[in-house]
């Protein structure tokens, strides 16, 4: 791409000001959750009782756990993997190759930590302490990361630099990221942070919470018991659907720079552990016949998400499968099938509304006193209708006719009659 072709790309996320703002709000908003969450009042939308100072927050011992478990997932990462699997078509052309071992990175995970924790060389039930000094390291790291990620793209091809991130603008490049698919060697750095020490560190975060609930009551709660196996099972059906990852928008389409890589890294395992973080300091009673329920409202979103999924990858690979070869599809210009009926006819985005879904039935076992442990899903909701729009728009410069044909048939977004 040109710089002059840049420069015309449609700006996202309201442009340089709103990248900035971005750089900012996100790891504010972070350490407001983390903060709230251990705070009496609990409160989302009150300001915390009080800001931690830089003893607080800076930690040498916090900064060496973080850069141990980075290391330690680069290691299993380039493991022999059960299988490697090629990306999309390049602009030059030219296919990704992605080791698919991510799950295999899990189990290994799980077993070297029990293994540290068995001999006293990690003391888990400590690591809920140390939440804000390895927050705090995690977003100096993701700020250096993206500084170095941006320098590596100055000197990458043209063919190598991703659609939205060359605007000439340092702010909003910095924040989108310049180079799609940033390697050194055949090691990929998007691919690595989007599935690994994030979503892995949740899990082990969660886990330490249960600890040290264990440690402080007796034994921990049936709500923090739903919410770690709920979150566990996320993480590890991700894991083990990796190569539906080289598909995405983020893999496919957005640079790696600081929105995805403090995303990754920061946002995801801080941020999406914070129901476990606040029954630890507010634990709530649950009953079973709610968490029957709770747990009924659970596998009704993860059908509706991985059969969506499934539907989908299964098409793309083989539409003469025959699980799908007796779909309705709409024809493109550019050669490809829109489907148009199964999980594909009843809205645009029927994932996303089992994503919804589940992310609703993590946060129910927290109650309904407090508005804090739902943020997830109000975070989540407006993350999947921002995305879902900048799907749409791509789509419609893609298919044009045959994408507002098919927006004609199937009229809901990700919610049937509503949205």
């Amino acid at each position: 791409m040109s710089s002059r072709e840049a420069s015309q790309a449609p700006l996202e996320f309201g442009g340089p000001l709103g990248a900035m703002a971005m750089l900012i709000l996100l790891p504010a908003t972070m350490f407001h959750l983390l903060l709230a969450a251990r705070s009496g009042p609990a409160r989302l939308l009150a300001l915390p009782a009080y800001l931690p100072g830089l003893e607080e927050l800076w930690s040498p011992r916090a900064l060496l756990l973080l850069v141990t478990w980075l290391g330690l997932q680069v290691a299993l990462y380039l493991l022999p993997a059960r299988k490697v699997a090629e990306g999309l078509e390049l602009k030059d052309k030219s296919r990704l190759r992605y080791p698919i071992n991510g799950f295999q990175a899990l189990v290994l995970t799980a077993l070297l930590v029990g293994l540290a924790v068995s001999v006293g060389l990690l003391p888990l039930g400590a690591l809920p302490g140390m939440l804000l000094p390895l927050a705090f390291a995690t977003t100096l790291t993701s700020f250096i990361f993206s500084l170095l990620l941006y320098a590596k793209a100055l000197v990458a091809p043209a063919s190598a630099l991703a659609p939205g991130g060359n605007s000439g603008n340092f702010v909003y490049d910095f924040f989108r990221g310049r180079e799609l698919n940033p390697r050194l060697g055949s090691f990929d750095f998007k691919y690595f942070c989007e599935l690994r020490p994030g979503l892995i560190g949740w899990v082990l975060i969660n886990l330490a919470l249960l600890i040290q609930e264990a440690e402080l009551r007796g034994s921990p709660s049936l709500a923090m018991w739903l919410v770690n196996g709920f979150q566990l099972f996320y993480v590890g059906d991700a894991l083990w659907y990796e190569e539906s990852v080289l598909t995405t928008m983020d893999i496919i389409h957005d640079g790696f720079g600081f929105m995805l890589v403090f995303g990754d890294l920061a946002w995801v395992p801080f941020t999406y552990s914070l129901q476990a973080q606040f029954l630890l300091y507010h634990p709530q009673p649950l009953e079973l016949p709610m968490a029957l329920l709770i747990c009924f409202i659970k596998a009704t979103g993860y059908y509706i998400f991985r059969k969506a999924n499934s539907q989908k990858n299964t098409f793309r690979k083989n539409p003469s499968d025959p699980s799908v070869a007796g779909l309705e599809t709409i024809p493109t210009a550019t050669g490809k099938q829109l489907l148009v009926s199964g999980w594909w006819g009843m809205v645009r985005h029927p994932n996303y509304l089992g994503d919804l879904i589940m992310a609703l039935a993590w946060s129910l076992p927290c109650g309904l006193s407090h508005l804090l442990p739902y943020f997830y899903v109000l975070y989540f909701t407006a993350l999947l209708v921002h995305r879902e729009a900048r799907d749409e728009h791509q789509c419609l410069r893609k298919y044009g006719r045959a994408w507002q044909e098919y927006c004609k048939r199937v009229p809901y977004r990700i919610i049937p009659y509503v949205y």
